[in-house]
């Protein structure tokens, strides 16, 4: 009995016809890389945002990882730092550039990698834009995880053994001195790269350009995802509110708001509102004032005038005539700039001067009133022809 013939799988006609035709549309590709067309502009701007959104959601996740350790010891983190930021930016990179060719900030601003090397010519601007290779993908993983890795393994382990001050024939000195120079050498690169960047808008980083790596837009009709008005007001009012702080510290407010307040209100009534005007004259109106402020905050405030025992001590009288303290009104008056206006009379206070008192003890007193009793008495002994008639001439 003869065996069944196995049957072919069918192929559709337009299959063959596909595969027959590729020869010749590779040699149309080819032709037409030589061509000249205009360049595909990408914004500069949306590039740079995008490397700037990585850079903000890799540090939000860190800090996130930073307190899921933070019950750990903190040497731990401190020792597996390197590791922990390896693992993390390798969980980026595989969910954002290998599975989509687009970081998570470049997908926000519109973005995605494409393989440059397939792109000259006329089909820079025109062709569809062709995906990245597995190679680039892999290299770009471990030039941006690995190296940033072993870069920093590297720097620490160096600091650490302190390579830099062994002797000049000891080769830890010299792999030092190599880094160095290499770190030295790619710093140079990524400026030059940066300012050809700025010329053409092409490769945004080294590492881009050495892949061939370069964004474009995803989808061509829409240049971003991502809006950034709210982003625009939050810049105006933050640049504002460094201004204001820059600003206040240099405006005196209890001077200004001392000055409008006497300017829209009388004298009788700033000094009578508070009370002050009705403090014995010995005791310090700036004194009670701050003894009743700190006793307002504490809770346990009392009447004016029966706070405490506050005499003036080396008093000074203000302009308007009004004892204080030396202390309390050289304060004031230095505060508001001559803006002060005295408490008991709402009076402004320019100047001030020491306040002297001339006080006569008993005895003193009493020695002056007898003399002046004898003077009167003397007079009284006088004659009327203007000479004094003495005792003993009375007696003759």
């Amino acid at each position: 009995m003869q065996a069944p013939v196995p049957s072919r799988e069918y192929v559709p006609p337009w299959r063959r016809e596909w595969k027959d035709i590729q020869p010749t549309l590779q040699k149309m590709r080819r032709s037409m890389a030589g061509l000249q067309s205009s360049p595909l502009r990408v914004m500069r701007v949306s590039q740079l945002d995008s490397d700037l959104l990585d850079v903000e959601l890799f540090g939000m996740l860190k800090e996130q990882l930073w307190s899921a350790f933070s019950l750990f010891n903190h040497s731990f983190r401190e020792k597996f730092e390197p590791e922990l930021v390896a693992i993390l930016g390798f969980l980026l990179y595989k969910f954002s550039i290998y599975d989509s060719s687009a970081s998570y900030g470049s997908q926000l601003q519109n973005l995605k990698y494409r393989n440059e090397r397939l792109h000259k010519g006329a089909l820079e601007s025109f062709a569809k834009d062709a995906p990245l290779t597995k190679t680039q993908k892999i290299l770009y993983g471990l030039f941006m995880v690995g190296g940033q890795y072993t870069w920093s393994r590297m720097s620490r382990l160096m600091t650490t053994q302190g390579w830099g001050a062994l002797d000049e024939n000891d080769m830890r000195k010299k792999v030092y001195e190599i880094v160095q120079r290499t770190e030295k050498y790619w710093q140079a690169l990524s400026l030059v790269n940066f300012l050809v960047f700025l010329y053409n808008g092409k490769f945004r980083t080294l590492i881009d350009r050495i892949l061939s790596m370069r964004l474009v837009y995803a989808k061509k009709t829409l240049n971003r995802q991502v809006s950034f008005e709210f982003l625009n007001r939050q810049l105006v009012w933050h640049a504002f509110t460094e201004f204001l702080l820059f600003l206040m510290p240099l405006i005196n407010l209890e001077k200004l708001k001392l000055k409008v307040s006497r300017m829209l209100l009388p004298k009788s009534y700033l000094a009578s509102s508070q009370g002050y005007d009705q403090l014995p004259e010995h005791q310090c109106a700036i004194c009670h004032e701050n003894s009743t402020t700190q006793a307002a905050n504490s809770g346990t405030s009392a009447p004016i005038g029966q706070a405490e025992d506050l005499t003036v001590h080396n008093p000074y009288a203000a302009n308007c005539g009004h004892l204080y303290c030396y202390v309390c009104l050289k304060n004031k008056m230095t505060l508001y700039e001559g803006e002060w206006a005295c408490l008991r009379c709402g009076e402004r206070v320019e100047s001030m001067e020491k306040h002297t008192e001339i006080v006569e003890d008993e005895e003193s007193h009493n020695e002056d009133s007898e003399k002046s009793v004898k003077d009167s008495s003397s007079k009284d002994d006088m004659n009327s022809s203007g000479y004094m008639v003495e005792s003993d001439d009375l007696h003759d």
